[in-house]
């Protein structure tokens, strides 16, 4: 009786040692220090103990880098930063002109603002922002690790108009519930291509295709890469919520995004012809969450998540008069040319705008404004 309760103790000692360093071990453990080839940046996003994400249609990759900016802040300051363009062009030693930003994101930890630039030279640079303060991030000798996606868009490969299709290998990043989320194309037979990858990365993805409804084109369509997308629990169920150009805004659940798999999505809203969403973001005032969503040729819009959750139906007939809208309700912000929004903190949403002078500033608006 001594030895196997000495035995029984061992044991549980053992699988309280194993729960202990399963529940300490870093998602960095696994990183090599080195520079990574990172050949473009499409898309940015973080995941946990500051490790940003960085999407690469050019290499069909994803890479995860330490920060080393883990330092937890709970309230952010408003960033107010006018003429960024010139700013960066001008760190860059080059002009505005030269310059494009790919994308805007904000380090849920540190909130700290991180930004993706392409250069005229085609170099792709990130940058981090506090403050007023504008610095590059070094990628050289980091912590990194990375992915190659499956099924990827060859280099050369065209559509229809002649327009190379490598560039959509990744249309928007998300990381949420332990994985990376990539959407764009492939080169499987139906294009539009939706990736969930465990992190930290194994050698397994998922790898799912999509089908919507398009309202507006009157028609269903497999090749079309969602633009921007984030997921949401609707009615104690996980969903994808996903926007395409012009500019339907679809639902996929989560559980039937598997390997292998033809999904379909449910088209829940049209809201216009002509224009392509360009970010998408959550936030809540009170016990209320709303999907905040930036446009190309329509001002920011609102959509309260609760009438998705109440909205049973689906488009499935065309849209009869041009440009019109239809489905979930909206609202418009009077914000117009707005490329880029992310999460500030619970209470604030940053935003990348075009001002009616020309200007590119990155402005703080609040929630009282939901």
């Amino acid at each position: 009786m001594k030895k196997t309760f000495l035995s029984l103790t061992a044991a549980v000692s053992a699988a309280l040692l194993v729960a202990y360093t399963n529940r300490t071990t870093s998602v960095l453990s696994g990183f090599e220090t080195g520079t990574p080839e990172v050949k473009s940046i499409s898309a940015l996003a973080f995941g946990p103990e500051g490790v940003l994400f960085i999407g690469d249609s050019k290499s069909a990759s994803v890479f995860a880098i330490d920060t080393k900016d883990a330092e937890a802040v709970a309230n952010a300051k408003a960033v107010e930063i006018k003429n960024i363009d010139q700013k960066i062009a001008a760190l860059l030693g080059t002009e505005a002109k030269n310059i494009t930003i790919q994308d805007l994101v904000v380090n849920p930890l540190s909130k700290k603002v991180y930004c993706a630039v392409q250069s005229g030279s085609g170099a792709p640079v990130l940058l981090k922002i506090d403050s007023d303060n504008i610095q590059p991030v070094s990628m050289k000798d980091i912590k990194f690790s990375m992915v190659a996606l499956n099924n990827a868009p060859a280099e050369d490969a065209k559509d229809q108009r002649g327009r190379p299709l490598r560039v959509w290998a990744i249309s928007d990043l998300n990381y949420a519930d332990g994985k990376v989320m990539v959407s764009g194309l492939s080169n499987q037979e139906f294009g539009s291509t939706f990736r969930s990858i465990a992190f930290p990365f194994t050698n397994s993805q998922n790898q799912s295709s999509l089908e919507i409804y398009h309202a507006a084109h009157g028609q269903y369509e497999t090749n079309s890469p969602i633009k921007t997308f984030t997921t949401a629990e609707l009615n104690g169920k996980k969903f994808l919520v996903a926007s395409y150009t012009c500019t339907p805004l679809v639902l996929f659940p989560i559980e039937d995004l598997k390997t292998g798999t033809h999904v379909k999505g449910r088209t829940v809203g049209e809201f216009g012809a002509g224009n392509s969403p360009l970010d998408i973001i959550t936030m809540k005032k009170g016990e209320e969450s709303f999907l905040i969503m930036a446009n190309s040729d329509r001002p920011v819009m609102k959509i309260k998540f609760k009438d998705i959750e109440t909205y049973q139906g689906a488009l499935t007939q065309p849209i009869k008069e041009n440009y019109s809208t239809a489905g979930v309700p909206y609202v418009s912000f009077p914000m117009v040319n707005v490329l880029q929004l992310d999460k500030l903190d619970d209470t604030q949403f940053i935003f990348l705008q075009r001002r009616a002078n020309g200007d590119l500033d990155v402005r703080t608006s609040n929630n009282r404004s939901l």
